[in-house]
């Protein structure tokens, strides 16, 4: 084998990986994200968890990226350990197809349908329909299709150069030494399990394995050990994967190798033990061929999942017992939400970044809720929860950024690319939300270590405002946490009301300072919270023209609907607006009266 063949195989094998790589990413476009979603919802038993774990791998074309997947389900909090369990399994199933389908070329018979359905026919017609649909066609569906098929073609055309690289190998005897060692069930399953976890991919492992099996020179002695260890190998990217991930999520892994592990060792011991005390089965130094390994692989993992199912318990608290519980931060767990292993699915990531801002908005909330206990009584543990959320507000909001620039980078369709946009500025409303309690805060510390009083009026006022600006917030909570136009639009009116109560109040504030009914350090302060307040109702403006502008379908201009609603109000605006005005306007009016 020269080393033409050498480079020809390394070219062979980074178009098995490309294709299959483009085919699973063509799959996944044209699934929506579905099947992801689908191992979020429909895990409820080991069984469901099985049959979807397998027919995402399939779709997919890797074990690796479903395992993986689970892992970011996992450490999201989506998913518990158990339910990830069947599908781990079931994704040991779901990779077997890719070997099926190569085991086509082994298909033999002169009629036009079995020749057409031979990989070296119907690969280069699949890449030449899939090129025309992804350079022709305009619709966005076709496009996936065509990626699809490009994908396969591609896939068949490395598969048929590491063929015709190997081909000397059948008559180099160095080569057939070589395979007798791997005879050796040791070294044949650390063969196996190294090729696949520098190549991290089983399937990539099984195609060379077959590819070499054309040369008819491999005997089942030989590919019996090695197929053992390629199931062990492919658990090295849920391993890297699991990396920095929630103890969960570190068990997935766990559960991941432990089955493999268990599984080859159990069929290893009961082969060689038959071996030992029965004597070798007829087949054992026949050569194999593409069919025979993709049979054999198949059957060893639909096999070992079916041994498995009644365990699966064991396999939880065998992982348990490997990873340990410490003490991690209740709160601090909400940051592992947004997995980077979910970026390959847009839709999923988006979900995830949802549950993110709505968090966002409860913590916000709850720090202004935190602020008007500290404004009416000075509380030390109270300033120590409110320094604490904002920190996490900021963590989360930084967190959240770099995660949809870095999902941004990704391929996403239009209303994907839209809401990416709208989830970055809200991420920042939010945490400026969180800034402006923190300044009331300061300013209740203000006025408690230095005793500032405030008189009957502007105590009164006050209070009047701080509903006011509760009210907005929670509406505009419900409005993003419901998707909820209606309540969105309450938001504006209510918006311009808090502006006319803090003109109001600034106003009389102002004149009292001249008439010397209030002192001046007490007036700055006054001022300091009417200012922070009209901040917050601002921030809840710009999140309710964020959830109208999902309404549209094209890029919605926020300042154009403040200025429409503003100059030209409609029916239902107006009504609003009076309602808030006589709710909160008036009574901040008569305390001045």
């Amino acid at each position: 084998m020269s080393i033409l063949n050498i480079i020809s195989l390394g070219g062979g094998v980074a178009l098995f990986l490309y294709g299959m790589t483009i085919m699973g990413n063509g799959l996944e476009k044209l699934s929506g994200g579905k099947m992801e979603k689908m191992l979020e919802k429909m895990t409820g038993n080991v069984f469901s968890g099985i049959l979807l774990g397998a027919v995402t791998t399939a779709i997919i074309q890797s074990s690796s990226a479903t395992t993986v997947i689970v892992i970011g389900l996992i450490n999201a909090g989506m998913l518990k350990l158990r339910q990830g369990i069947g599908v781990i399994m079931g994704a040991n199933i779901g990779t077997t197809i890719t070997a099926q389908l190569i085991r086509l070329s082994d298909i033999q018979g002169d009629s036009f349908l079995l020749m057409f359905f031979k990989p070296k026919n119907l690969a280069p017609l699949a890449a030449l329909i899939g090129i025309l649909l992804f350079m022709i066609s305009s619709k966005a569906r076709r496009r996936e299709l065509g990626q699809i098929l490009i994908g396969f073609g591609i896939l068949f055309s490395g598969m048929f150069s590491m063929e015709a690289a190997v081909s000397p190998l059948k008559d180099s005897p160095m080569f057939a030494e070589i395979l007798l060692t791997m005879s050796n069930p040791i070294l044949g399953v650390v063969a196996g399990a190294l090729i696949t976890a520098i190549l991290q991919s089983s399937s990539a492992s099984i195609g060379i394995l077959q590819a070499l099996a054309s040369t008819g020179a491999i005997r089942f002695s030989a590919a019996f050990p090695i197929i053992m260890g390629q199931n062990i190998g492919t658990c090295i990217t849920a391993i890297i994967s699991s990396v920095g991930a929630s103890k969960n999520a570190k068990r997935a892994a766990a559960v991941h190798l432990s089955f493999n592990v268990i599984g080859t060792a159990a069929f290893m011991v009961i082969a060689y033990s038959l071996k030992a005390f029965i004597g070798a089965p007829a087949f054992w130094e026949d050569a194999v061929t593409r069919t025979t390994i993709a049979n054999f692989h198949t059957i060893f993992n639909l096999v070992v999942t079916i041994l498995f199912i009644p365990f699966t318990g064991f396999l939880e608290k065998l992982a348990c017992t490997l990873v340990k519980d410490d003490g991690e931060s209740q709160r601090e767990k909400i940051l592992d939400i947004l997995e980077e292993r979910l970026l390959i699915s847009p839709g999923l990531a988006l979900s995830q970044s949802e549950r993110m801002l709505n968090t966002m908005a409860e913590y916000s909330q709850q720090s202004y809720y935190d602020t008007l206990s500290l404004v009416a009584r000075y509380d030390p543990k109270t300033i120590e929860r409110i320094n604490s959320t904002e920190n996490l507000l900021d963590k989360m909001e930084d967190k959240l950024t770099n995660y949809l620039v870095a999902l941004s980078q990704n391929p996403t369709s239009d209303s994907e690319s839209q809401l990416i946009s709208s989830h970055l500025r809200l991420a920042k409303e939010y945490e400026r939300i969180g800034d402006y309690c923190t300044n009331i805060m300061e300013s209740a510390i203000e006025i408690s270590q230095n005793s500032v009083t405030f008189s009957e009026q502007a105590t009164g006022e006050l209070d009047v405002l701080l509903q006011a600006v509760g009210e907005i917030m929670q509406i505009s909570n419900e409005a993003f946490a419901e998707n909820n136009i209606q309540k969105a639009n309450l938001i504006e009116p209510l918006e311009e009301t808090i502006d006319e109560i803090v003109s109001l109040l600034r106003d009389g504030h102002i004149e009292r300072l001249k008439k010397g009914l209030c002192s001046i350090h007490s007036g700055i302060v006054f001022l300091e919270l009417l200012t922070n307040l009209e901040r917050i109702a601002d921030h809840c403006s710009n999140i309710g023209c964020d959830i109208i502008s999902r309404s549209y379908e094209s890029d919605y201009e926020a300042h154009e609907y403040l200025h429409n609603m503003h100059n030209d109000p409609n029916q239902s605006y107006s009504e609003n607006y009076d309602r808030f005005m006589r709710k909160y306007f008036d009574p901040a009016k008569a305390f001045g009266i």
